[in-house]
């Protein structure tokens, strides 16, 4: 091993994966994921499909889930900085409807693996940012489900900085909230 460096976070399941990066005068150069050095920490997915996407400041993107093809993902970003966080859906989980949240930016090249059963979403914080991700199913059209960025039952602690007006899409402005995924879903915690 050697080549990365995981460190696990207060929800189970949750990994925050950093690289090695080998610099020099020409610049650097990092593997960003490798089969074999995952498995060896504990992250034995096959992934089967890569996305990307740019968003400008202030866009906030979540809190997104697939309802019948959960997917596990690895998320990193590529240029800018993200605050990305994850709600744990995971139904007999002692963590249930607890949140967890990380930086991530093409400065500190951390990625974030999110175990299928997570809600997830990302608040852009610099002027532009490049974010992709890896999961383990396909996309499925109408498997989409989500809740509230700023449920109070969750309590999530966006760091919006000031002056900073959020851009969401109309479809992530009304979900509705964890309650209502519960009731919905027949989940009991």
């Amino acid at each position: 091993m050697g080549k990365i460096t995981v460190e696990t976070c207060e929800i189970e399941g949750l990994k925050l994966i950093t690289p090695a990066v080998f610099g020099d005068a020409r610049g650097y150069f990092m593997e960003t994921y490798n089969y074999n050095d995952f498995r060896e920490a504990g992250i034995d997915q096959i992934f089967v499909q890569d996305n990307q996407s740019a968003s400008r400041k202030g866009v906030l993107r979540g809190m997104h889930f697939q309802i019948h093809y959960p997917q596990d993902k690895l998320v990193r970003v590529i240029s800018g900085e993200v605050y990305d966080v994850v709600v744990d859906l995971r139904e007999g989980s002692p963590t249930y409807g607890q949140w967890h949240g990380v930086y991530l930016s093409a400065e500190n090249k951390k990625q974030f693996f999110i175990p299928r059963n997570f809600a997830h979403g990302f608040l852009v914080l610099s002027d532009y940012a490049e974010f992709a991700y890896k999961c383990t199913d396909f996309y499925h059209p109408n498997d989409e489900g989500g809740i509230r960025f700023d449920d109070p039952d969750i309590g999530i602690q966006w760091p919006v900085p000031e002056g900073t007006e959020l851009i969401m899409s109309e479809k992530d402005q009304k979900w509705g909230g964890l309650r209502a995924y519960m009731q919905e879903h027949g989940v009991r915690q």
